[in-house]
């Protein structure tokens, strides 16, 4: 067993960068896991910085200074952040609150419904089943209740905690990108000398990291807005809200799009029933999926990194679970960034120079 891994060691980590580079990886994976909570601020910064860079970047191409550069992408971001806190936040916080008025009576018009179905069908549903399965709908919908209200008296904790994100994260992404250079700089000194294999795999990876991550915010935007378009034009009941879950389900590829249509549908069944408008809003919501799927996608992300669907969703719960929303949204970048990595490692020998392991096996 030790001269098995011997021979590993010698076979991955023959070559000092290669032990850097696992060593970097590992201490940044047990830091975020450790302190990740603390640091969220910082790492918040540091993503929003990351996708502004690339604006910056082409300011500077028609010969403005990076202090003006970054002066004007951190006067954009403010305003589309005031936007989202003034503007789309409360929007969102009333449509919620409509909903939860509204709720009861949805659920009673399905328990309605529920009820006739023994009638109809009588041979797939008896009136014991059914009666067994409206108490456990009811039991749970107390629980969530429960946690609900449990869950309010942490309201002040959860404003301070966005109070500081407000203040802070701004702030540090001012100076992320005014003094970008210094910083890199300073880092830079941090490392050894003899860094080829971090370069190699950081520039493999930045390029599609960025075009992924900044696709990914523009099919955010594109989606949700013609979405809002849709359901606003065809007078639908929580519009805005329902066009922002559409919009952030794409974070999730294959799944999210499936998942986020039982909600529209049943939001249109509520409200207009089996009529035309529902079937009408319900195929051009598939139609926006479809162009977003074959259309928008390949658009934005003709550059990426392709990667096998089962890695995608493995990395997406896996990701997810760790870092939740930033796993999710980071998760394929993660995972190319994986694959990267695995492609770029300097290895010695085949399997056959390891002991017990035949060549073929």
């Amino acid at each position: 067993m030790i001269s098995y891994l011997q021979s590993v060691y010698r076979r991955y980590f023959h070559d000092p960068q290669a032990s850097l580079l696992f060593i970097l990886l590992v201490g940044g994976l047990i830091v975020i896991l450790l302190v990740g909570k603390i640091l969220a601020p910082a790492l918040a910064a540091v993503v929003f910085a990351y996708l502004l860079e690339g604006t910056v970047l082409k300011l500077q191409r028609f010969n403005v200074s990076r202090g003006v550069a970054s002066a004007v992408v951190f006067l954009l971001f403010l305003t589309v952040l005031a936007y989202v806190v003034v503007g789309l936040l409360p929007l969102l916080s009333t449509q919620l609150a409509r909903l939860d008025e509204e709720l009861p009576v949805m659920l009673n018009d399905v328990q309605v419904w529920l009820r006739d179905l023994p009638e109809k069908y009588p041979s797939l549903l008896s009136a014991e089943q059914l009666e067994a399965l409206i108490q456990s709908a009811r039991q749970g919908l107390s629980g969530v209740g429960q946690k609900l209200l449990s869950s309010a008296f942490g309201a002040i904790s959860v404003v301070l905690t966005g109070l500081v994100y407000l203040i802070l994260v701004p702030i540090m992404v001012l100076f992320l990108l005014k003094d970008k250079d210094e910083l890199c700089a300073w880092l830079r000194r941090l490392l050894p000398s003899e860094r080829s294999l971090l370069n190699t795999v950081w520039e493999q990876m930045n390029q599609q990291i960025a075009n992924y991550v900044r696709g990914k915010v523009w099919e955010i935007f594109v989606v949700a807005t013609v979405a809002f378009i849709l359901f606003k034009s065809m007078g639908l009941n929580y519009a805005p809200l329902l066009a922002v879950v559409v919009g952030f389900s794409v974070l999730v590829p294959y799944v999210g799009a499936l998942v986020v249509t039982i909600p529209v549908a049943a939001v249109a069944l509520f409200q207009w029933g089996m009529d035309a408008n529902t079937v009408w809003l319900i195929v051009l919501y598939l139609t926006i999926q479809m162009l977003d799927g074959y259309v928008l996608v390949p658009l934005l992300f003709s550059q990426a990194v392709s990667l096998h669907p089962v890695a995608v969703i493995t990395a997406i719960l896996f990701f997810g679970g760790i870092w939740g929303f930033w796993g999710v949204f980071f998760a394929i970048p993660l995972a190319t960034m994986v694959k990267v990595t695995i492609e770029a490692w300097p290895t010695t020998g085949g399997y056959g120079s390891l002991p017990g392991v035949r060549r073929g096996e």
